[in-house]
């Protein structure tokens, strides 16, 4: 696989053929998945229709046929109270009853006990189809007493004629056995008194044939249940009158089926999609008339988008074998095409090598392959020339950096890099230069027990400032020397380096002090610079109080004021250039003077080194290996 995705990667041609494969399949994957929905669409509306129309057919077939049992058996009453003291008239009519309906099974036409007294208690008319005949017989006798039968008593009960649920219909003389439902319609005399009960049976065999017959699909299939949802019709002949549709869902739970049965039971007319058989599957239900039954028809989907999937999945094979040719079409053609690119781009490896004479093919181009061809000839050429330029160029800024790695050396020469080793004195002070040379310098002399101090942040950075520092610093030294005061050091400095002298308008901030390291005397002058933090005392860890002062060689004929603190013994002084406070990160935040402050209240003043070098510790963690923005110079001063 990763071979694969080596090869894709290395050949353009692969690259282009799958992005202009992928997007004409995106096309037409949308495009057929829209005329797929919609085709599905369609044929799901006229299956709907389909089976509706052929559920309303059957439904009327089947209403026609119970209307035909409950016509005849109204005609068969009528004849019967014409001549309801002949009992040999009524094996006529119900042996007319079956002539007449063929598809009937049986007709019985059953009277109260002893109403034809030289008959004896029992007189039934029973006629039946037996193959291709009708035979017909007296029915009753003390193994089979009708009066006590659901077809003799219910429309006496419910006064009115009615459906039988199914039943067993027993045939004594052949031993046989049918499931019916019969219509019965009580048989009254003149004073409207019930005399008998015409019975009128049709066979769930034959009526479950009937029905079944009509398929709107080949695994279609019909099913009818009565009021309590008892299967009458049904494809598994062992459910008729022995299951109910909710059977099934005392065993597994069905929602959508239990939900189907009591539409089915209030003779609602729908059509539900649900799971049946662990086929997915789409039910059309309606109520047959008169009757308290329901009728179903169970269309699989297999059945209804048989077709359709059958040429979807051909389309999409078409669709997929076609995208595969214009892949590998696409894919000689580009390759043909970039042919030429090919060679030009080993004859450009050949130029990267080094070998800058080489003699690029002449394409007789005017394509955009072409026009490439000629911008590599005009490149190789400016290669040559920017080469050479790039030679001297590189040359000049090897002798720059060497000449600047000797400036950094004599300026780091110029800072002291010992401190006094005095007993009761403890002075550490650093500068790290934001490039190879920097502006902030530091620098102290010691005089018997006078110590002359400073520390000053130069404007700009690199060489200008390095030399306006080296001034600075030598001026200093030369004042101190002097055993000035640090008002006056400063008087004398601005003087010297402003005005004419200072051409480049260059300036330093600038903090002098000096300190009597017998008395703790501290006199000095803050010449623009950041304030020291001084310890010790109530206000451990706060900013020197100062006068503001101009930094030195901003204006000439200034008179500087200096300042004095009366003891500083056990009072640690700690100077410093902005490039501590203004220190920034990754994010352009600023160390800040709240966090300098905080890191020296919390640090004990060990050594002065050990606080120069926890706060250098402290910046460098804070510019989480961003670029220095400043040079940054501390001292730390303590007199015990």
């Amino acid at each position: 696989m990763n071979n694969v995705f080596a090869y894709i990667r290395r050949k353009l041609s692969v690259r282009v053929s799958l992005w202009v494969v992928m997007f004409a399949a995106i096309i037409f994957i949308a495009a057929l998945g829209f005329l797929f929905y919609q085709s599905r669409e369609a044929v799901r509306q006229e299956a709907i229709s389909r089976a509706t129309q052929i559920l309303d057919k059957t439904s009327l077939r089947v209403e026609g046929i119970l209307n035909r049992v409950e016509v005849a058996t109204g005609m068969t009453e009528w004849l019967v109270q014409r001549h309801p003291n002949v009992a040999d008239s009524m094996f006529v009519y119900s042996r007319g009853m079956l002539l007449n309906n063929p598809d009937f099974y049986n007709c019985s036409i059953a009277f109260e006990p002893y109403y034809f007294k030289d008959q004896g208690r029992y007189f039934s008319a029973y006629s039946k189809h037996s193959g291709d005949t009708i035979r017909t017989l007296q029915g009753g006798s003390d193994n089979y007493q009708y009066f006590f039968m659901d077809w003799y008593l219910m429309p006496s009960l419910l006064d009115h004629p009615c459906w039988t649920e199914p039943y067993m219909d027993l045939d004594a003389p052949t031993n046989t056995s049918e499931m019916v439902t019969s219509y019965c319609m009580a048989i009254k005399n003149k004073e409207g008194n019930m005399i008998g009960v015409i019975n009128t049976s049709l066979s769930l065999s034959w009526l479950s044939q009937t029905i079944q017959a009509v398929k709107p699909y080949p695994n279609s299939y019909s099913i009818m249940v009565g009021r309590g949802g008892t299967y009458f019709v049904h494809p598994d002949s062992t459910k008729i009158t022995r299951q109910t549709i909710f059977t099934q869902t005392m065993e597994q739970p069905d929602t959508a089926l239990t939900a189907l049965g009591h539409a089915m039971q209030r003779g609602e007319e729908g059509i539900k999609q649900m799971n049946i058989g662990g086929e997915d599957s789409y039910v059309f239900y309606k109520p047959l008339g008169k009757t308290g039954c329901s009728m179903a028809i169970v269309c699989p989907e297999s059945d209804i988008f048989g077709g359709f999937d059958r040429l979807r999945r051909t389309v999409m094979t078409i669709v997929f074998v076609g995208l595969l040719l214009m892949l590998y079409f696409f894919i000689r053609i580009i390759t043909r095409e970039l042919s030429p690119l090919r060679r030009l781009a080993r004859e450009a490896e050949t130029i990267a090598s080094g070998q800058f004479d080489t003699q690029l093919p002449d394409l007789n181009r005017t394509d955009e392959i072409g026009q490439l061809s000629h911008s590599f000839g005009n490149m190789q050429q400016s290669l040559v020339r920017y080469i050479e330029e790039l030679k001297d160029t590189t040359a000049q800024k090897a002798s720059i950096e060497n000449e600047l790695q000797v400036a950094s050396g004599i300026q780091m020469s110029m800072l002291p890099s010992k401190f006094p080793n005095r007993e009761g004195l403890d002075m550490y002070a650093s500068m790290a230069p934001a490039k190879e040379v920097g502006g902030d310098l530091y620098n102290y002399l010691l005089k018997d027990d006078s110590l002359y101090f400073c520390l000053g942040d130069v404007s700009g950075k690199g060489v200008p400032a390095s030399l306006f520092m080296a001034q600075v610093t030598r001026l200093f030294r030369t004042l101190a020397n002097q055993q000035m005061v640090p008002a006056d050091i400063c008087t004398h400095m601005n003087e010297a380096l402003s005005g004419d002298e200072n051409p480049t308008n260059m300036f330093v901030t600038l903090f002098v002090g000096l300190v009597d390291l017998q008395t703790g005397h501290l006199s000095f002058c803050n010449a623009g610079h950041n304030p020291p933090v001084i310890g010790g005392g109530e206000h451990h860890g706060d900013f020197l109080n100062m006068l503001p002062n101009f930094p030195i060689g901003v204006l000439s004929g200034l008179q500087f004021q200096g300042e004095e603190v009366d003891n500083i013994k056990g009072r640690p002084l700690f100077i410093y250039t902005d490039g501590l406070n203004e220190a920034e990160n990754r994010q352009f935040e600023q160390f800040g003077e709240d966090l300098l402050l905080n890191i020296l209240r919390n640090t004990h003043f060990d050594t002065a080194r050990q606080v120069v070098e926890t706060l250098a510790a402290e910046v460098e963690r804070h510019r989480d290996g961003a670029d220095p923005n400043d040079d940054l110079t501390m001292m730390c001063l303590r007199i015990s």
